[in-house]
């Protein structure tokens, strides 16, 4: 056989143009190339080469990089083919069946378009996420990362992909620079991949809130968080045509207790706003319950004294500002129909 040898008995064009470059032991077998010719066509110098175990590349030089990931899905789920046309004599490629698979970790950032994540030809290996039961090792590029419960993937550009927070907390699994770290779990936040609770909630369950090189990074993407939705507000007040609040200030009875911090108050209508970025659970439930508690109390302190308090989370302010201006202007014109509120003192935070 040369390197111009056809497959035998029929090519393979009924697949698409990457599935005609990586393929598996199985489905050459299927198209009738024998075990002895593979090996022939995988020798040094040989058109083929074996990527991973039971996986090749049908030519020779560097694989690409959608070759590299479709490979390391081949592998990890043993990948059979879907190609039953939706209505008889529908023509197209047959696509690829990836069970219970998915790209994760740095790849998967990559693929969300991480401009912090390095590119997917740098990366020496991609990480896949497989169940826990499933038999396999890492090799060559494909490393292995197990789960008990796997989250639901996401397309992108045909290929299965873990969702954002769970990427990432494979990501920032293993030790590593700590810089690094930070300017992903930033960037999830800044470019709108995700929320911060999302996040937390993934690394926790991981027990990574606890790892030195991942602590720092959490309250770096909180602190990013809570300037972006002070941003967020600034705009909402300006562009709704609100009146003007007093900005970040304290609340005291006059001679009496502190009553809590505020993001926006509107002395003469008695109404307070307060952007809710308190941590996201963490996974101690004593402490959760306890910022909970104190939120509830402070808020019922203040409508006790007659002060309306608006709650507004970074995400409805972000995906719904005009909805939470309208909120906002309600409680405002409401003020008039209620009785007095009691006098406050209100300083500067």
């Amino acid at each position: 056989m040369n390197p111009n040898t056809p497959l035998s008995p029929r090519p393979l064009h009924h697949l698409s143009e990457v599935y005609r470059r990586v393929t598996t032991t199985a489905r050459l077998r299927s198209e009738g190339v024998s075990a002895a010719e593979t090996n022939e066509h995988c020798r040094p110098g040989g058109p083929w080469q074996q990527l991973l175990p039971g996986v090749f590349l049908l030519h020779p030089g560097p694989p690409t990089s959608e070759e590299r990931l479709h490979a390391v899905l081949i592998y990890a789920a043993r990948e059979r083919t879907a190609g039953v046309p939706a209505q008889p004599g529908a023509q197209g490629p047959r696509r690829p069946v990836y069970p219970e698979t998915m790209i994760t970790g740095l790849a998967a950032l990559a693929l969300h378009g991480f401009d912090s994540a390095p590119s997917l030809l740098a990366l020496d290996r991609i990480d896949v996420l497989v169940p826990r039961l499933r038999r396999l090792r890492s090799t060559g590029c494909a490393h292995i990362i197990r789960a008990a419960d796997l989250p639901v993937p996401e397309q992108v550009t045909g290929l299965p992909v873990a969702p954002v927070p769970r990427a990432l907390a494979d990501a920032v699994a293993e030790p590593g620079d700590a810089d690094a770290v930070r300017g992903l779990l930033t960037e999830a936040v800044r470019a709108g991949h995700c929320e911060p609770a999302a996040v937390v909630r993934e690394l926790a369950q991981a027990k990574l809130l606890s790892h030195p090189h991942v602590v720092d990074a959490v309250d770096s993407l909180l602190a990013e968080s809570r300037a972006l939705a002070e941003d967020r507000l600034y705009r909402m007040v300006r562009e709704h045509g609100l009146p003007d609040p007093v900005w970040n200030v304290d609340l005291r009875l006059p001679g009496g207790p502190h009553l809590g911090g505020l993001d926006a108050y509107w002395p003469e209508h008695a109404v307070a706003l307060e952007l809710d970025t308190r941590a996201p659970h963490t996974g101690d439930r004593q402490e959760d319950d306890a910022v909970t508690s104190e939120y509830a109390r402070k808020r019922e302190h203040l409508e006790r004294l007659g002060i309306t308090v608006v709650h507004i989370t970074p995400r409805k302010l972000r995906d719904t500002m005009e909805q939470q201006a309208t909120v906002v202007r309600t409680a405002l014109m409401a003020s008039c129909d209620r009785d007095p509120a009691a006098y406050v003192v209100v300083l500067p935070r």
